[in-house]
């Protein structure tokens, strides 16, 4: 995969979520902020996973679920990843409070966001989005369609 911004994927594994992640990081600039939108186990986590991978780095990724916010340090000099999970938070939450103005302004690490629409304004314009379809033919239960918004064509 050469040019992944601005894209439609369709994976037919985790494993290929995961590289067409790992594809998309190497691309991406210090300070990117992703809003991952998809329903539950439509495979957000699994593709920040792959970010992890794409930028070297070789400890666990996991749901942050229940801690909100999980930090993973760069590899070489490379960007911190941030990993935050809004979904245990109120529907319609508000950004005050969320302690995370120091990852959405002047930080040069990525921030990938899961449930971003549970805090209506807390992105800046400038964040990609990264939608998630589970497939609902049956029997392909683990594809996925996974579109790639880079700010400008947001």
């Amino acid at each position: 995969m050469t040019d992944i911004q601005a894209s439609k994927h369709t994976t037919a594994s985790p494993e290929e979520t995961r590289a067409l992640a790992a594809a998309l990081a190497p691309t991406l600039s210090p300070g990117s902020i992703l809003a991952l939108v998809g329903n539950l186990g439509a495979g957000k986590t699994c593709f920040v996973q792959g970010l992890a991978e794409g930028l070297g780095m070789t400890e666990p990724v996991t749901s942050p679920t229940y801690t909100l916010i999980q930090e993973y340090d760069g590899v070489d000099d490379g960007p911190m990843l941030v990993h935050a999970d809004l979904y245990r938070i109120g529907e319609g939450a508000g950004p005050q409070g969320l302690g995370m103005d120091e990852y959405l302004f002047d930080f040069d690490g990525l921030v990938a966001i899961e449930w971003p629409e549970r805090a209506p304004g807390l992105l800046p314009r400038e964040a990609w989005t990264i939608t998630f379809e589970r497939s609902d033919d049956a029997d392909r239960p683990d594809e996925r369609r996974i579109d790639i918004t880079p700010p400008a064509a947001s």
